[in-house]
């Protein structure tokens, strides 16, 4: 999550820039051309540019699948089994994708953050897997039910979007000001998108949502090394495993688990 942050502030930074496009009229016989600015920031957007077809491919040489036209972010032709062949599947397994990864993206900052406070002395005794069995300001069944209360309705308002785009839009509504079309899984406007990184040229659109969507990826990677190492190793703190890793590669490393100690 943070490197998704970071990396939309550093792009949000670069990309707020003018753009030229040369436009042609005929008046009385006589051509004239004019140069327009656009300032991107400004725009809305409701699309994404497609990625070009020369764009890079998860293998070197490789051609994607007619299917992978470059329309999704983080597009890199890699369907080997061809799962997303059938359009509609494709479409859920992209949403399914996104959300994955932005749970991913908030486990591993929810599990991360706790873990450097407690070095630095402001909790004790904090270990991410067996969290869940604490004692906390709620008894675990209303915990529970609450959870439940509140996940499902804003997993029955997802379904809805994803079944009709646009159906629960809750953006204001404003004399004389163009509301954004939000897209399935970007709901975007003024309470997901404040700062209007979302807005702007197609371009940098999809920019974004590439890096958010291999930012998701590289988390839910992470989340499943965490796992591993909190069952295989000695250690259930993701820090202090990476910390013997740099001291020690050679011997301490995801083989070694499998050894005897």
């Amino acid at each position: 999550m943070a490197l998704a942050i970071a990396s939309s502030l550093a792009l949000s930074t670069s990309r707020v820039q003018n753009a030229r496009g040369t436009f042609s009229s005929r008046l009385g016989g006589r051509t004239s051309e004019r140069v327009v600015v656009i300032r991107a920031g400004k725009e809305v957007s409701s699309v994404c540019e497609p990625l070009p077809p020369d764009r890079p491919m998860w293998f070197p040489g490789t051609s994607p699948p007619e299917w992978l036209d470059g329309t999704l972010p983080g597009d890199f032709g890699f369907d080997p089994l061809g799962l997303g062949s059938d359009p509609e599947t494709l479409r859920w397994f992209a949403q399914a994708e996104l959300i994955h990864s932005r749970w991913a993206m908030l486990a591993v900052t929810g599990i991360l953050i706790p873990e450097c406070l407690e070095r630095l002395g402001f909790i004790e005794n904090y270990s991410w897997y067996d969290a869940g069995s604490r004692e906390y300001f709620a008894d675990s069944t209303t915990l529970f039910v609450a959870q439940l209360v509140l996940m499902g309705w804003a997993e029955g308002r997802r379904w809805a979007d994803f079944i009709k785009p646009g159906s629960v839009d809750i953006e204001p509504q404003y004399p004389h000001k163009v509301n954004p079309k939000p897209d399935v899984g970007y709901p975007g406007g003024l309470w997901f998108d404040p700062m209007m990184w979302g807005r702007g040229s197609p371009d940098p659109v999809m920019v974004m949502r590439t890096k958010e969507i291999k930012n998701g990826r590289l988390a839910m990677l992470a989340f499943v090394g965490f796992c591993f190492q909190a069952n295989y190793s000695a250690s259930k703190d993701p820090i202090e495993n990476l910390m013997a890793h740099l001291a020690d590669p050679g011997h301490c490393n995801v083989f070694s688990a499998f050894t005897s100690q």
